[in-house]
């Protein structure tokens, strides 16, 4: 069966998707994204996702390309037409098509295309021996709480993960505090038990999968602070993984060289996976 996508309004072959050259996402990077899972067949955290992409529009004022119950019934119908049981949806809201100008066309017409395909999740191997990451300057801009499709810093450093034979690449400012992956928040576990991820504000982008394991970890009564931390403490601590809407939680036992902890996957990140699972199949499904 053919991929099928949506674009402004229709529905049409993956291979016949496009869009008008002078869109401004293309132009501009005037637009904005965001990413569903789907598990087992049903959108996961479904609401938290479209909150934080209406807050995205909002940051850059671009209109909603249509009410909140349709978008639901189109990302309905996509995944429907594509049969996905494990997979993501994919969508993208730009300032539409306009004569390429730096400022904001008069009477913008939100464009809006939408995606939907099947993805492989880490292997049981992969959490088991967890994955390495390398530490790279961050470069991007001050705005990073907004997700927009300006990606170009987060696609080098993935590049440079890839080509070091590594899963990720944590990004790290002038001070030397982690500020958080490519394309996933980045979280340690110290020695003395506890667990850290970087505060949310706009040096970070703050994912909703990272926001379900807060309230995880609270339910599991861990003792947890959302502050920043440095990489040196990263390669000091007891655990560390990362977290996103496709690697759920993947434990790091390499940072650069430094082997994190005993090299294996720790006891909080499996347990924050195996929580986030349950929760997946649960409560965080909506159908």
């Amino acid at each position: 069966m053919s991929r099928i996508a949506y674009v402004n309004g229709r529905y049409v072959p993956h291979a016949d998707a496009v869009v008008h050259i002078e869109d401004r996402g293309y132009q501009f990077a005037d637009g904005v994204y965001e990413v569903v899972l789907i598990h087992n067949g049903a959108m996961v955290d479904e609401l938290p996702h479209l909150d934080r992409l209406d807050r995205s529009l909002r940051e850059l004022r671009i209109a909603a390309p249509m009410t909140r119950p349709a978008l639901r019934s189109v990302m309905r119908e996509l995944l429907r037409r594509n049969r996905i049981r494990t997979g993501l949806i994919y969508m993208q809201a730009t300032r539409g098509v306009a004569r390429r100008d730096h400022p904001f066309p008069k009477n913008p017409v939100t464009a809006l295309v939408m995606t939907a395909k099947r993805v492989s999740l880490p292997s049981a191997a992969t959490v088991e021996n967890g994955v390495k990451v390398i530490s790279i300057r961050d470069i991007r801009w001050e705005r990073c709480d907004i997700k927009t499709v300006a990606l170009l810093p987060n696609v080098l450093g993935k590049q440079q993960a890839k080509e070091a034979g590594a899963y990720e690449a944590w990004q790290v400012d002038d001070n030397g505090y982690v500020t958080e992956g490519t394309s996933t928040n980045a979280w340690i576990v110290t020695k003395d038990g506890e667990l850290v991820t970087r505060n949310a504000n706009q040096s970070i982008l703050n994912g909703i999968t990272r926001l379900t394991l807060l309230k995880l970890a609270e339910r599991e009564k861990l003792r947890f602070v959302e502050r920043g931390f440095t990489l040196e403490e990263a390669k000091q601590a007891r655990e560390a993984f990362v977290s996103s809407a496709t690697s759920f939680v993947t434990p790091v036992t390499q940072i650069d060289d430094a082997v994190v902890g005993n090299g294996k996957a720790g006891s909080v990140g499996l347990g924050l996976r195996e929580a986030y699972l349950a929760y997946a199949a649960g409560e965080g499904r909506t159908p």
